[in-house]
């Protein structure tokens, strides 16, 4: 899989790139901080991280003096929502070389009607989070010409049917307790429902007495997860149309691996720790603490070569792993010193490309 998250840098002072009062979600709160769109690649219980791209507020965008102080490049200077930033770095990955079953997201990018599409024309399986209002129509709306009570007649075609809200087209489906992967406390379960809809993100039109509305888009599955504590989650994925509510849940829930690879790099490797104000100077420390994590995870696959994972299954082979560390290097070259190629390809036993 391949998830799509973002990560805070709690930062002080107003001169580091990109640093503004944004929800840092390891503060849980708003501050001020950096944020980094990640791009995670994760098979089962291992995580390596490929991808982070900061992100620019429009406090930094909208100051060209600002932006030039702390060295942006020209190509990063337009504003960018972290969904288009999100876009960008899957097409940099695709580019080299980089294969997956799916990309998983939160809702923080799941309601950007945008973000899916662009899975979608990119012909990507996707899983995302949602807001609990976004508006689905029935997987049997149809299309028909509204009747003209006077005037001339209408043109356009509307649909059938009214749009609902996630959390009302799941009001009457059947919930299902599955269980997804084993924890340290014991099996993950938690009870899902899903029912095939039309996600309301086409082209707006008047409907009716209603306004604006998006008219019917592409066909998906709309699932609902609903926890031990009360708490609902509502997610559309575009997984085939025959596929079980456990492949469903289980694609769902691999998101949560991306969590554990964002703690590790800032407690273990310093992701945090940056005290540089450039654009180039972040990305550079934030392209070695990605390495070292590769690093670190085909060391750690090396010496459970041949055992079981804690979820039974055989653990990811080598060359996956490698594939993405290749991925990381050929972004920015650090290889280029003999001493660091030398030691990378006598550790990692990898093809370096030129």
């Amino acid at each position: 899989m391949l998830v799509v998250d973002d990560t805070a840098l709690p930062k002080k002072g107003s001169h580091s790139v990109g640093v503004a009062p944004q929800y840092a979600s390891a503060l849980g709160k708003t501050a001020n901080c950096q944020t980094l769109v990640s791009l995670t690649l994760a098979q089962r219980e291992v995580p390596v991280m490929i991808g982070l791209r900061l992100f620019l507020p429009e406090s930094w965008t909208g100051d060209a003096d600002r932006m030039t102080k702390a060295g942006v490049l020209e190509e990063f200077r337009a504003p960018r929502t972290k969904p288009e930033i999100a876009l960008a770095e899957i097409d940099r990955v695709l580019g080299l070389g980089v294969r997956f079953g799916a990309v998983l997201a939160d809702a923080g990018y799941g309601l950007s009607a945008a973000f899916r599409q662009g899975l979608d024309a990119r012909g990507l399986k996707w899983a995302v989070g949602v807001p609990k209002h976004q508006k689905v129509y029935p997987v049997d709306v149809g299309l028909a010409f509204p009747v003209a009570g006077r005037g001339r007649p209408r043109k356009r075609y509307i649909p059938d049917q009214l749009s609902v809200s996630a959390e009302e087209m799941l009001a009457g489906a059947k919930w299902r307790r599955i269980s997804w992967r084993k924890g340290t406390k014991g099996p993950m379960a938690a009870s899902f429902a899903a029912v095939r809809v039309r996600v309301a993100d086409g082209a707006p039109q008047r409907i009716h007495d209603k306004g604006m509305q998006h008219m019917p888009g592409a066909e998906a599955w709309l699932v609902g997860e609903r926890r031990a504590s009360g708490e609902r989650k509502y997610y559309l994925c575009n997984l085939p149309a025959d596929a079980s509510l456990k492949t469903l849940a289980a694609a769902i829930k691999a998101r949560w691996v991306c969590e554990q690879a964002h703690q590790q790099v800032k407690e273990e490797l310093g992701l945090d720790h940056f005290e540089g104000r450039s654009w180039r100077g972040l990305h550079r420390h934030a392209l070695m603490t990605m390495i070292a994590y590769a690093y670190l995870q085909d060391c750690r696959l090396r010496e459970i070569d041949g055992k079981k994972m804690n979820s039974g299954q055989p653990r990811p082979t080598l060359p996956a792993i490698r594939r993405a560390v290749i991925a990381i290097l050929v972004r920015a070259r650090p290889y280029r010193c003999p001493h660091c190629r030398k030691t990378l390809r006598r550790s990692l036993e990898l093809n370096l490309p030129k």
